[in-house]
């Protein structure tokens, strides 16, 4: 298993940036998971239009699937092509698909999104197929929205990403013995939060990474603005994880 960092800022975008953005690739296909702004750019850096068999969203706040947005224009409109653009499957929340068409409805036409890629909805605690990967959803702690942190399994590997949470239990059942960890922690202090959380502090996240066994941890979704311990690995764009 593969893991390449398209794009890893959080909320707003680091200096030069992409937002959130994980391509796993395996020996039986490629899954994206989310889709932040930046990522489609970035994925078109080689010049062609991406080839992926999956993209999974783990909510709906804009820095994790805004990119869906010109894919479809892109994917629709694109001229020259010899073949059109394939339609990966596109994996979203509970609801999801209504979502979409909710959003659809304000920024083109209510069934933009399911002309470009095949929906489905996944559903919390069963696994689901994606891009030759076994994917798991676990609900989270994000403020009030919807959000879920993913279990990835290729080949013998596993990888866990928190998505966006706060401290949460469930967090350490995602990445128990898992061989990468990649945990956000955009907070330089857990008082910028009230009691509703919705992210987490360097310190949270380690402290979920130690409870947990996984074998190795990468914090994302962080600040350029804030220092990271020594000896703590952080994602960048453009990061390349072998597994």
């Amino acid at each position: 298993m593969r893991l390449t960092v398209v794009g890893c800022s959080p909320a707003w975008p680091n200096p030069g940036g992409a937002q959130s953005g994980y391509l796993v690739e395996s020996g039986d296909g490629s899954l994206l998971v989310d889709c932040g702004p930046g990522v489609l750019a970035r994925l078109r850096a080689g010049g062609s239009w991406p080839e992926l068999d999956a993209i999974a969203i783990t909510h709906f706040h804009l820095d994790h699937w805004g990119d869906l947005v010109p894919w479809v224009w892109g994917a629709l409109y694109l001229l020259g092509r010899r073949q059109p653009p394939g339609r990966p499957t596109l994996w979203v929340p509970p609801d999801g698909m209504a979502t979409l068409a909710r959003f659809g409805a304000m920024l083109g036409f209510a069934d933009m999104f399911e002309r470009v890629f095949d929906l489905a909805e996944y559903e919390p605690g069963v696994a689901f197929d994606a891009g030759g990967c076994s994917v798991t959803a676990t609900a989270v702690s994000h403020y009030d929205l919807d959000a879920y942190a993913f279990r990835v399994c290729s080949g013998g590997r596993t990888l866990a990403y928190s998505g966006d949470s706060g401290p949460a239990a469930a967090l350490v059942d995602v990445a128990r013995d898992a061989d990468l960890f990649v945990c956000e922690a955009t907070l330089f202090s857990a008082h910028v939060e009230a009691a509703l959380r919705g992210h987490l502090t360097l310190e949270e996240a380690r402290a979920a990474f130690e409870a947990s066994g996984a074998r190795r941890l990468l914090v994302t979704h962080r600040p350029a603005e804030l220092e990271t311990s020594r000896g703590v690995d952080q994602a960048h764009d453009g990061l390349v994880w072998e597994l």
